[in-house]
C-alpha cells in the first residue's frame, strides 16, 4: 500500500509564502512522476506542477514565476514552493505520484489534500 503525506498548508496573507512538502510511504519499487494538483472552491480539480524522476518539470501556465516543484527523489519528496500568494490561490492542495508499488505497474495515487487559504 502506498500513502502521500502533505504538509505545510495554512493561512497566510496576500503576497506571503508558503512551502507544501509531500512524502510518499510504503511498498514503493520506483516513481515515475509526482505533482500538485489544487481544487478550488466550487472548482474541478486543476493542475498546479508536476516533476519527473529526471527533473523535467511542467506547471500550470498561469501559476509560472510563482509556483515552483522540486522533488528529492531519494527521501520520495515533492515540495510546492508557493509566492505572491493571492486570494484565488486559496484551494485545497493534492499531491500526487505515479508509483510502481510490488510489480512494475505503476498507478497513480492521491494524497488527502491540505488546505492552503490566502487572506486579502
Amino acid at each position: 500500500q502506498v500513502q502521500l503525506v502533505e504538509s505545510g498548508g495554512g493561512l497566510v496573507q496576500t503576497g506571503g509564502s508558503l512551502r507544501l512538502s509531500c512524502t510518499a510511504e510504503g511498498r514503493i519499487l520506483s516513481i515515475s512522476t509526482m505533482g500538485w494538483y489544487r481544487q478550488l472552491p466550487g472548482k474541478q480539480r486543476e493542475l498546479v506542477a508536476t516533476i519527473t524522476s529526471s527533473g523535467n518539470t511542467n506547471y500550470a501556465d498561469s501559476l509560472k514565476g510563482r509556483f515552483t516543484i522540486s522533488g528529492d527523489n531519494a527521501k520520495k519528496m515533492v515540495y510546492l514552493e508557493m509566492n505572491d500568494l493571492r486570494p484565488e490561490d486559496t484551494a485545497v492542495y493534492y499531491c500526487n505520484a505515479n508509483v510502481a508499488s510490488g510489480s512494475w505497474k505503476f498507478d497513480l495515487y492521491w494524497g488527502q489534500g491540505t488546505q492552503v487559504t490566502v487572506s486579502s
